[in-house]
């Protein structure tokens, strides 16, 4: 039995540093490194005073990069998704996308051109993630989050995304994903 839709999108804008799901993300992708990056580095000088403008230097750049995704992007991460018999598309919406690439190419050849070929990799790797498309069958997980009106998928490998729907659209973009785990659980054996 193939369960068919006709395709949905919609666009919505998420305001980045309120939105507990992206602070999360944010906590676990940047918060935690940094944090064993300062701990370590507290540690290992046995908390020279000399080490405190590192960690404040350290500090300094993430407040930094606060202030330029507040004004760069005034905050908000513009997305736009689409379900369809594939699966779940979720993009970042085109000018925003412009912006990121723009950034990305910049970030790259100055990764190059400094000699840091990690971090003209992690521009090439953050560029690659502006579209993901989570095919039905590859869908592992879900977890509904109707407060937030936002459904995590997870699905395979680079194949996890937060599917964040409008106060409108929330009910029925959950019902969709509902049947199409339904469906894609039975064909699975499960």
């Amino acid at each position: 039995m193939k369960n068919t839709i006709q395709t949905m999108s919609w666009k919505i804008s998420v305001p980045i540093f309120r939105n507990s799901i992206i602070l999360k993300q944010l906590g676990i992708a940047i918060g935690l490194p940094f944090s064993i990056i300062i701990a370590v580095i507290l540690i290992s000088s046995g908390f020279r005073k000399d080490t405190l403008y590192a960690v404040g230097l350290i500090l300094g750049l993430i407040i930094l990069t606060i202030l330029f995704v507040q004004i760069f992007y005034r905050g908000r991460y513009d997305a736009e998704f689409e379900l369809s018999d594939q699966g779940i598309l979720c993009r970042t919406q085109k000018k925003q996308a412009e912006k990121n690439k723009k950034l990305n190419t910049l970030t790259t050849v100055l990764g190059l051109l400094t000699g840091k070929p990690a971090v003209s990799g992690a521009a090439i790797l953050a560029q690659s993630r502006q579209e993901v498309l989570v095919k039905w069958k590859h869908i592992r997980k879900v977890t509904y989050r109707p407060a937030k009106k936002t459904i995590m998928i997870y699905g395979g490998f680079a194949e996890n995304i937060a599917v964040f729907c409008t106060l409108d659209n929330y009910e029925l973009v959950a019902g969709i994903i509902r049947d199409h785990d339904k469906v894609s659980q039975h064909a699975k054996g499960k």
